[in-house]
């Protein structure tokens, strides 16, 4: 089974992921994933850590010769800040007697809850008096790891011609107009700053970005990840938690600031008849199609053959200079809350890392369809259900 952990703070020594059911055969190319840790960093808004880090990722196992092995993968990728922060986030014990020490570290102690973070209830829940604690883990650098482990499902899931790519379809109050040709909206969001595919519309972004930023406030948006070429009946409707749309819609929300996920029309379902909603189903040259996709690629939990659509919404990132109302967690005084360097806007990173989680769970879905321990094994399975489905 496909099953991945990460390991790391955002001012540590470095992130961890180990990656555990990859059969053998598969190119595992550390260019690749370097790439896609790339697209995770760009983006109009964002802040000065992205100045600092250039994210790279060490494969330290379950590779021989750029090919998996069967074995469990790992791999490292180093925070570059991490020299600044040796005493503050140091694991081992620490002299607290040494002033220069004790300075370090109580210069980076925070006790201010910040609003809309993990702060108080991850405070309140492991009964940490630094939210440094808190704050380190639950930060989104942590999904730069998880970037690197939706590269390796990408390189699992592009030998059998199932790619995806994800662009920005909203910032703020500025909405962009949706070009249906697949292709040249992928084209035109690799080229964007915003990973926008409207141009007009990227431009009105940006300006909104940069008056938030100088009003010392932040953004969110909506981004829309799109999958093509996947087979018909990955997941299942026999059981709730084999449903596919809802193994997706949780490993997006799972994305730090995602407040919504929508699959094909998502909530403008609501508002629509029967009539105006469902994929009506053909059969010409031989074979099923359909003439709309409002279903997003899903039906009954498990794909249909058409592209898989989701859209994830990000609430405007919470760490901002514009603070907001808050309170001392060790002096109950109320103070302005603590601002840490962050973004703007990270919607258009949001959407890359909302491509490496559902590329996840396309894998692990895949991987459980056709499994085998080889990809010999895979493929031969992949082909005998292409022929069966085929004769239907």
């Amino acid at each position: 089974m496909f099953r991945f952990l990460t390991a790391g703070e955002s001012h540590g020594k470095c992130l961890n992921a180990i990656i555990e059911g990859i059969p053998s055969g598969f190119n595992i190319d550390k260019n690749f994933i370097d790439s896609e840790l790339a697209r995770r960093q760009i983006g109009y808004g964002r802040g000065g850590r992205m100045q600092i880090e250039t994210d790279t990722a060490e494969i330290n196992s379950g590779v021989r010769f750029g090919v998996s092995t069967g074995a469990p993968i790992c791999l490292e990728i180093k925070n570059r800040d991490w020299e600044n922060w040796t005493v503050p986030m140091s694991v081992k014990p620490v002299d607290m007697n040494d002033l220069d020490n004790r300075a370090a570290i109580e210069s980076k102690e925070i006790t201010k809850l910040r609003p809309g973070h993990a702060d108080f209830a991850g405070a309140v829940k492991y009964h940490h008096q630094d939210i440094r604690n808190v704050l380190e883990r639950s930060s989104a650098r942590e999904t730069a790891a998880r970037t690197a482990v939706g590269a390796v499902a990408k390189c699992i899931l592009k030998e059998f011609g199932i790619t995806g790519f994800s662009h920005v379809i909203q910032i703020g109050s500025i909405k962009a107009q949706i070009n249906k040709d697949l292709n040249m909206t992928k084209s035109l969001a690799e080229l964007s700053d915003l990973r926008c595919a409207d141009k007009d519309a990227e431009e009105k972004m940006k300006t909104e970005i940069d008056k938030a930023k100088q009003d010392g406030d932040t953004l969110g948006g909506t981004i829309e990840i799109i999958f093509e070429n996947l087979p018909v009946g990955l997941g299942s409707y026999v059981h709730w938690d084999r449903r596919l749309d809802g193994k997706i819609a949780q490993a997006i929300m799972s994305i730090q600031a995602v407040k919504a996920v929508e699959i094909g029309i998502g909530a403008q379902a609501a508002g629509a008849k029967g009539s105006d909603t469902h994929d009506e189903i053909f059969y010409e040259n031989n074979k099923f199609i359909r003439k709309s996709n409002n279903a997003g690629g899903i039906e009954g939990g498990m794909t249909n053959g058409e592209a898989l659509v989701v859209r994830a919404s990000m609430k405007a990132i919470p760490t901002m200079k514009k603070a907001l109302n808050s309170v001392d967690l060790k002096t109950k005084q109320s103070y302005s809350a603590h601002f840490e360097r962050s973004d703007t806007c990270a919607v258009a990173a949001c959407g890359v890392v909302a491509e490496a989680m559902t590329a996840i769970v396309l894998a692990e879905a895949f991987l459980e369809k056709f499994g085998g321990d080889s990809i010999e094994e895979i493929r031969n399975n992949f082909e005998n259900y292409r022929k069966l489905t085929q004769k239907l």
